[in-house]
């Protein structure tokens, strides 16, 4: 995979084991899609299923001046954020039979691989009151809501559905159907990214058509190039499973 790590090397001498590429399961080792997190033909599972080997914890909120700030950081300060969010990982994060489990609390799970044009593939099952998104190249976010009245973010258009670019400022920022599915459920989002232009899907309906996606942490720059994947959680517990990604060229 034409992919670069994307945090400094002397961090990964820590957790070899946690985020060893080698735990990908790549379409091109032959895996064939007929069970739970197995990838489909041409993509690889970013979560095996098993652990967390593949993923790092990283809030970009929580550093001035978001991801192009953390890239300036010496390796040691580096070294000592990511530490010091692992411990939190392994706080709010779990796997549950198959599935990729966060408590509605805690530091965003990120892949340790940063990622330029893609298409991702998941299922997310929340439950009500929480809200959640899919970061992508390290920006928020493909929202995921509780749509219902009794969620309480009518106010911010969370009656409108899950899959919007919520933190756009135009184009994109509100899905153009409402797709989710009941609590209970099982929901599928299909992600494209090509350059600075995100399509969505959700349970197989279009939901965002080819739309510029913002740089959320600097908004007078285009979106960067690359960045890492991440599993925002915010407020009630979320699962995961089934995470796919196929590179574009």
């Amino acid at each position: 995979m034409n992919t670069r790590r994307y945090m400094m090397i002397p961090f990964y001498c820590l957790f070899v084991v946690t985020l060893s590429s080698s735990s990908l399961l790549c379409a091109a080792d032959k895996q064939e899609a007929k069970g739970l997190n197995v990838p489909p033909d041409g993509f690889c599972a970013l979560f095996n299923g098993k652990d967390l080997s593949g993923w790092i914890g990283m809030n970009f909120h929580q550093i001035k001046g978001g991801p192009a700030a953390f890239r300036k950081m010496d390796a040691q300060t580096q070294k000592e954020i990511l530490e010091k969010n692992w411990k939190d990982v392994l706080k709010h994060w779990s796997v549950d039979h198959g599935e990729l489990v966060n408590d509605g609390h805690g530091v965003y799970l990120t892949t340790a691989q940063d990622y330029g044009n893609f298409e991702l593939l998941l299922d997310y099952k929340t439950v009500p009151k929480a809200d959640s998104g899919i970061y992508l190249r390290g920006c928020p976010q493909v929202q995921i809501w509780d749509t219902t009245k009794e969620g309480g973010k009518w106010n911010l258009k969370a009656n409108l559905g899950s899959g919007g670019l919520y933190n756009n400022k135009g184009e994109g920022k509100l899905p153009l159907v409402h797709a989710d599915k009941p609590f209970g459920e099982w929901n599928h989002l299909r992600i494209i990214m090509k350059g600075e232009n995100v399509t969505v899907y959700l349970n197989d309906k279009l939901v965002v058509d080819n739309k510029k996606m913002d740089n959320f942490y600097e908004r007078d720059k285009p979106i960067y190039k690359t960045g890492p994947i991440q599993l925002q959680t915010h407020g009630g517990e979320i699962r995961f499973r089934n995470i796919f990604l196929k590179e574009l060229p």
